[in-house]
């Protein structure tokens, strides 16, 4: 049984462009590729959020007031659901004065039972490093 590995790297800010959404929207749908797959093989997705991009896991934003778009926390706690492994960089976490209680880290209302990982970069580098293919946003 094959594993290709994805990893999607995401570290823009998570409004006035799409680029963190259509990495989520991406990570998310990689998963419908098997059906296109030989017998056994399977694929991984990973996000990790590094950067600038940690800003795309805070919760209860209010980008619907503020920018008449929905906020990432519904695409971040759909991806938790389907088992996708979401990293957030500890290093730019600390940086950002963020902490656990300001991200979304499960999606246990909506079923969901994989929580989002706080990881140091090191962690991420490696996943970037044994991924088959590196999607950047």
């Amino acid at each position: 049984m094959a594993i290709k590995k994805l990893a999607f790297i995401v570290d823009k800010l998570p409004y006035k462009a799409e680029t963190s959404r259509l990495a989520f929207t991406h990570a998310i749908a990689s998963q419908t590729v098997e059906i296109y797959l030989e017998d056994g093989d399977n694929v991984e997705p990973v996000i990790a959020l590094v950067g600038d991009g940690v800003l795309n896991a805070v919760k209860d934003q209010k980008a619907l007031d503020i920018y008449g778009v929905t906020s990432l926390e519904m695409h971040m706690k759909n991806a938790l659901l389907l088992d996708l492994r979401v990293l957030v960089c500890k290093e730019d976490m600390d940086r950002l004065g963020l902490t656990e209680d300001n991200i979304v880290m499960d999606a246990e209302e909506i079923g969901g039972e994989l929580t989002t990982q706080i990881v140091p970069f090191e962690e991420i580098m490696k996943e970037m490093e044994t991924a088959d293919h590196l999607l950047y946003f």
